[in-house]
């Protein structure tokens, strides 16, 4: 009785290895700059070559809301990570938007 359990365990771990492979690339790779109505990131290549303070704001501004950097990690492959937040009490105005 333990011997055809362990061969049925075998053969269906068998199977389901054979049936899904292992891959590790299937996703896209991330923009270089993503974000939405709460923040994004910019990958720090794209930042050394544009202003990356510049690109943040227009993107927060399109929402009505600021810029806060959060986070910098400084080598290729690395991100520059912001939060948008709501414009501070006290602001005479909402933020601009910088058109090109």
């Amino acid at each position: 009785m333990r011997m055809k359990l362990a061969a049925y365990l075998v053969a269906v771990c068998g199977m389901l290895a054979a049936a899904v492979p292992a891959q590790a690339d299937w996703m896209q790779p991330v923009p270089p700059f993503k974000g939405n109505d709460t923040g994004g990131i910019i990958a720090y290549t794209l930042a050394t070559q544009s202003d990356a303070r510049q690109l943040a704001v227009d993107h927060c501004a399109v929402y009505g809301k600021v810029v806060k950097f959060l986070a910098v990690q400084a080598y290729p492959g690395g991100y520059i990570s912001f939060a948008c937040r709501w414009v501070p009490y006290g602001a005479a105005s909402r933020p601009l938007r910088t058109l090109y």
